[in-house]
């Protein structure tokens, strides 16, 4: 598919390039990455050519557009999201933001653009959302974004050889962007 650039102004989503290796490189070496998102443990230069030739590179051309999250488009990368193919008008939404970054609701105006763009140019029916139990900063993100709280599933994925317990959610594209309800007190 063709690279596509997402924007609202205040967030810019673009591919992923060559010069943002070591800021992921960077970026993943912080321990709250590592503890919510499958990377390897150590993160190193080698990993980060991995996930742009790999990743990136087989995601665009497969239908799985994965994004650099930038505050303008020539700015630094200051995290990761995409949106991974599923399967009959279903994709997995994933995300992750720099230390720095949290809290000032960039990652919430990112996950907006990206199921808009989901929903609109992929016709999907669904876009799901799967993060370890305890992840709370994630399911704040998705639940701002219209995401229904769906369920713990124990021991449901899997972490560097560990299984743990997740909670699922997703949103329907018949489901409004807005906050949603129902979401668990511990989420």
């Amino acid at each position: 598919m063709d690279e596509r650039i997402l924007s609202d102004g205040a967030v810019v989503l673009t591919r992923p390039r060559a010069g943002d290796i070591d800021a992921i490189v960077t970026h993943c070496q912080d321990p709250a990455i590592a503890e919510w998102v499958t990377i390897p443990v150590p993160y190193g230069r080698a990993d980060a050519e991995f996930y742009l030739a790999e990743m990136v590179a087989g995601g665009w051309a497969g239908g799985s557009p994965v994004w650099a999250v930038r505050r303008s488009g020539d700015g630094p990368l200051i995290g990761s999201i995409g949106l991974h193919d599923r399967g009959f008008g279903g994709a997995e939404i994933g995300f992750w933001l720099a230390a720095g970054e949290r809290g000032g609701g960039l990652m919430s105006r990112a996950v907006g653009l990206v199921c808009a763009f989901g929903f609109a140019e992929f016709e999907l029916t669904r876009i799901g959302w799967l993060a370890y139990v305890g992840n709370r900063a994630s399911a704040a993100v998705v639940r701002r974004n219209g995401f229904r709280f769906e369920g713990t599933q124990r021991l449901g994925a899997v972490q560097r050889g560990v299984r743990r317990d997740c909670w699922l959610g997703g949103r329907l594209a018949t489901d409004p962007p807005g906050p949603a309800d129902g979401w668990p007190s511990d989420t």
